[in-house]
């Protein structure tokens, strides 16, 4: 038998705890996103895997937002952000501060999710890109890597809020695997 748990039952932490928490050292880059709704389902995502930072670019709308709220449930005020009006500025600081700059993108020769091995002590910021466009060519060619969600069926692409969440799992999945003492 399973019984459903209420919400004071999960053990989460409070908004002051989890902003003086230990962080994933992860970044997510969020580059010309049109949709407030995935903007918010980021952070939500963001908030659920403990990342450090959402670097919201170009065109993104930024908080407060009743959309963005929607989605995120919140998220907003407990994830750290910031906005970037070009996004190959926010690339050169992460690389200044020593993220290794890996574009979620279809590419020749990126690398299967699947097989990418997130490396301990490693700080990563993963750009994702315009729901139509995708990661723009300026930004690919300044990451030092690419990866690419494998699907099988006929589309080419999956939501960018539900690419977040694939990402961030795998991600999240093999550090765990390897005993990494951040988490």
């Amino acid at each position: 038998m399973y019984r459903k748990l209420h919400n004071n039952e999960l053990g989460r932490i409070s908004r002051e705890e989890f902003l003086r928490a230990d962080k994933l050292p992860v970044v997510l880059v969020m580059e010309n996103i049109r949709s407030q709704h995935n903007i918010g389902a980021s952070f939500r995502t963001a908030d659920a895997f403990a990342i450090e930072k959402l670097v919201l670019c170009g065109i993104c709308a930024t908080p407060p937002s009743a959309e963005i709220r929607k989605a995120a449930l919140g998220a907003e005020e407990s994830v750290e952000w910031s906005y970037y009006e070009n996004c190959s500025d926010a690339i050169l600081d992460l690389k200044k501060a020593g993220y290794k700059i890996i574009s979620v993108e279809q590419t020749e020769n990126s690398v299967s999710l699947n097989h990418f091995t997130p490396l301990p002590k490693e700080r990563y910021a993963f750009i994702f890109g315009n729901e139509v466009k995708g990661v723009s060519q300026e930004v690919v060619d300044m990451s030092d890597s690419v990866i690419e969600i494998p699907q099988y069926g006929t589309k080419h692409s999956l939501n960018v809020s539900v690419s977040v969440g694939v990402v961030l799992w795998e991600v999240t999945s093999a550090l765990i695997k390897r005993g990494d003492d951040r988490l």
